[in-house]
């Protein structure tokens, strides 16, 4: 079933990318698409519990909206932006 969650910190394509990768490298999870006008992560999944998603993308600089947004996470945010403007 699909399944969104919507993000702080994402700017650009470059976010997009990281976070594409990252959230498909997860087990259990499939067909991630990333919307940077809307800030939405959408992805394919049969489980009904999705902490660890969202654990993924605060590691990675873009918790869920309502979320904490601490100046760590902003700052993971803008490495993840410049890594994935570099890979994609």
């Amino acid at each position: 079933m699909k399944k969104q969650i919507i993000v702080q910190n994402l700017k650009c394509g470059g976010c997009a990318s990281t976070i594409t990768k990252g959230v498909d490298s997860l087990e259990g999870i499939s067909e991630v698409t990333v919307d940077v006008d809307s800030s939405s992560v959408s992805f394919n999944t049969e489980l009904d519990n999705l902490e660890f998603v969202h654990d993924k993308l605060a590691q990675m600089g873009y918790p869920a909206d309502g979320d904490a947004n601490s100046i760590g996470q902003k700052a993971k945010s803008f490495v993840s932006c410049a890594v994935g403007r570099m890979n994609s």
